[in-house]
């Protein structure tokens, strides 16, 4: 009977994480669109070199740093899903959500420096570890260019 209701409570605790991490993705995506929305002007690009008829003023180092924690729902999903093979969506979704606020974090204090452009952007990514050897507690993304003031574009 005790077996029974640790599985019960178990089960439980699971469905609850699931919801409340899927409200909780779908708001963080609402809000990530609204500010790509409004960060939209500033120009972004991964090339070394601005084009020929650019003029740059004030060019300054940007970044933006985001740490985002797996919940157990999408570890247990994927743990699932490493005995059959594919994608694991869940841990895709983290990325983009991880990437894109990483670059609006980095679109922010490009704009709060005047910025209009910001050129040779790179990405980078990490795992951060979690208390059980090869368990991933949650993933880094930091995002990072070269602020710019242009005209003549």
């Amino acid at each position: 009977m005790e077996l029974i209701f640790g599985l019960a409570v178990a089960l439980v605790l699971l469905v609850v994480g699931g919801v409340i991490g899927s409200i909780t993705e779908a708001a963080h995506f609402r809000r990530l669109d609204a500010e790509e929305q409004q960060l939209a002007p500033i120009l972004m690009s991964d090339m070394k070199r601005l084009p020929d008829n650019w003029q740059a003023a004030g060019a300054r180092l940007v970044s933006g740093n985001v740490v985002i924690a797996t919940d157990y729902f999408k570890v247990f999903v994927a743990g699932l899903r490493n005995l059959f093979g594919g994608r694991i969506r869940g841990y895709e979704k983290l990325m983009e959500r991880a990437r894109r606020e990483a670059v609006v974090r980095m679109l922010r204090e490009a704009r709060a420096l005047g910025a209009n452009a910001v050129w040779n952007v790179r990405l980078q990514t990490s795992t951060i570890q979690g208390k059980q050897q090869g368990k991933s507690a949650g993933i880094e993304v930091m995002a990072y260019g070269t602020a710019i003031r242009v005209a003549g574009e």
